[in-house]
């Protein structure tokens, strides 16, 4: 099996962003990003996902946190497109429902070459510590236009903030591990046109 790895860096004017992936690790990250509450989240996607995920972000967090979320989305779905590289035997879709006290999520993708998402989730309040949750759903967008992927998430319950984002996040983790894997009856490209 091929080593599916990705390093991409990306500079802007807002952000500044060094990103290292490795699709069949062991669920290791190394994350700074000036935001913890985010690196929470994107240390329950490295576990659940079994990838290991090393990530350095500078951004203008003296705006807000916009930029930096939406711009670690984007670089996080390259690195996942690179890795993935021709998508020859990997299962292509994956799903997961994840609970965690009174909430449940469920994530489902696919590795289609088609970006989307559908988006469903409501929060009790506008803000988890400082972290605005409008920015769950920034993150998502920008992931999947670049990982070149379809994603619906759908929070289906809940009533506690951090746990509502918390089972979303664990949910895509989980969903991606199984989409990636490597399926020992699929010989090519699992797609009827033969391309994703």
């Amino acid at each position: 099996m091929s080593v599916r790895t990705a390093h991409i860096q990306r500079q802007t004017r807002e952000t500044q962003i060094d990103l290292e992936i490795n699709l069949d690790g062991n669920g290791v990250s190394k994350l700074k990003t000036g935001l913890p509450f985010l690196e929470h989240m994107l240390e329950q996607i490295s576990r659940h996902g079994m990838l290991d995920l090393t990530l350095e972000a500078q951004g203008d967090l003296s705006v807000d946190a916009h930029h930096t979320v939406e711009d670690i989305g984007i670089v996080l779905g390259q690195a996942v497109h690179q890795a993935l590289g021709d998508k020859q035997a990997i299962r292509r879709y994956g799903h997961a429902y994840v609970p965690l006290d009174e909430a449940l999520s469920r994530v489902v993708i696919d590795f289609s070459g088609r970006p989307g998402l559908e988006y469903n989730a409501q929060y009790p309040r506008a803000r988890i510590h400082e972290f605005d949750v409008d920015l769950v759903h920034e993150f998502f967008q920008g992931f999947a236009n670049h990982a070149m992927a379809t994603l619906h998430i759908d929070a289906l319950r809940g009533n506690n903030a951090h746990h509502i984002a918390e089972t979303i996040f664990k949910a895509f983790g989980r969903a991606i591990r199984m989409a990636a894997e490597n399926d020992p009856r699929e010989t090519g490209t699992p797609s009827t046109k033969g391309v994703l």
